[in-house]
């Protein structure tokens, strides 16, 4: 078999252009990126807040919304953004001014009813507070946002009555603001100045509360309160809540806070005093107070008076014991002669026993004859010397350790020739 000779291949063309090495040079520059990657990349823009709300707190707007996770284009942040907030004031429409004075004209016969709400007027926004990113968790708790937007003197004097709008935006990065969020209006309705000298005290199985009305808004005379809110929230010494797993986080919340218990409101009065009978011993309460007027019906209450905290424990003691004997006992059998005394049961529930205090002399409660507390209201002295006169009076205790006041004395002897020879 024949060796085959190589196939000859034709011989290739070179082209040497100038042009050539530079286009070489750049298709190698483009193809060492790294895949899909952009070449500059864009500061990422959060997305709008949708779920803004406000209301009137004293006189202040509370703004409460819920800070964006995500771009706008879907994207997680990976970063706490900073807050824009934007407020403007309008003048009220008629209806709305007449509101805010504190009565509604109602409409002549055939007439149709005012609309409920009249339109917003247009109102020019401006910034009026920013929240860098590190402030952040100073207004958080858990995922939403509340600032309160304090209305100065100035502010109120001018518009008082009118209406005020907000809008927020958030930002990671400066001059890349989120979309607007949903706006918000307000009437701006004067509040009384918070109340400042709430008390309280112990009573008998309860806490008793007392105040004074505001008389002045930060601009002049209060108007009529309608009435009181009371306030309580009750302290756990040493209560701890076990933390649940942890949800992923688009972007971490230094020193964040979990949304605080609310304090409860427990109950509503006319005067200037309450009397809390719903609290239990040893447990530890706050409390404050809200003064509440209404402007054609729409309530607006105050800022949060001073907070009283007070710890429930009973320091009230028992009634005195009353209906106190004593029965000279003479020697029986081998029991020697004594002395029984005998007493009414207190009616108070929590009454844990009675002492019996002995003297020889009346004016002196003398010294104590049982080392521990009686369960029944009887007890015998046997040891009462035959012949001697003794002062007996006796007193209860509850079960928080206080002690009544001394009963009545009783006295009495043992006669001589009952004691055995």
């Amino acid at each position: 078999m024949g060796i085959r000779s190589p196939r000859r291949r034709p011989a290739r063309i070179k082209v040497r252009h100038p042009i050539f090495p530079l286009a070489f040079f750049i298709l190698f520059l483009v193809g060492c990126a790294s895949p899909g990657e952009p070449i500059a990349r864009r500061a990422p823009v959060p997305a709008a807040i949708t779920d803004l709300s406000a209301k009137q707190s004293g006189n202040s707007a509370v703004l409460t919304f819920t800070l964006p996770r995500e771009t706008i284009e879907r994207r997680l942040l990976k970063r706490t953004p900073e807050i824009e907030i934007y407020r403007g004031f309008a003048a009220a429409s008629p209806q709305t001014a007449v509101a805010a004075a504190g009565s509604v004209p109602k409409p002549a016969t055939g007439e149709a009813p005012p609309p409920a709400t009249s339109p917003t007027p247009p109102v020019n926004l401006s910034l009026a507070m920013t929240i860098p990113s590190a402030l952040v968790s100073h207004y958080q708790h858990g995922r939403e946002i509340h600032y309160a937007d304090s209305w100065t003197p100035e502010i109120l004097q001018q518009h008082a009555g009118d209406l005020v709008t907000y809008v927020v935006r958030t930002a990671e990065s400066p001059k890349k603001s989120s979309p607007d969020s949903n706006e918000v209006n307000l009437t701006v309705h004067l509040a009384p100045n918070p109340i400042a000298d709430l008390k309280a005290q112990l009573a008998l199985a309860a806490i008793d509360l007392a105040w004074t009305a505001a008389q002045q808004t930060p601009i002049g005379p209060a108007p009529t309160i309608d009435h009181y809110e009371i306030y309580r929230s009750e302290i756990s010494a040493g209560a701890t809540k076990e933390k649940s797993a942890a949800t992923p986080q688009a972007f971490p919340i230094p020193g964040a806070k979990e949304a605080p218990a609310e304090p409860i409101k427990i109950a509503t009065t006319q005067s200037t005093s309450y009397e809390d009978t719903q609290v239990a011993l040893d447990a530890t309460y706050k409390y404050f107070v809200r003064s509440l007027v209404e402007y054609s019906g729409e309530p607006v209450v105050s800022a949060d008076s001073n907070t009283v905290t007070i710890a429930m424990h009973d320091v009230f003691p028992p009634s005195v014991p009353t209906g106190l004997v004593l029965v000279p006992v003479p020697a029986q059998n081998e029991a020697p002669a004594h002395l029984d005394l005998s007493w009414n049961l207190n009616s108070e529930t929590d009454v844990a026993g009675y002492n019996v205090y002995r003297s020889e002399q009346e004016s002196t409660s003398g010294a104590r004859l049982n080392s521990q507390l009686l369960p029944t209201p009887v007890f015998s002295d046997m040891s009462a010397v035959a012949g001697r006169r003794y002062f007996y009076r006796v007193t209860a205790v509850d079960r928080s350790g206080n002690e009544s006041k001394t009963s009545a004395a009783v006295s009495g002897e043992i006669p001589a020739e009952s004691q055995p020879k």
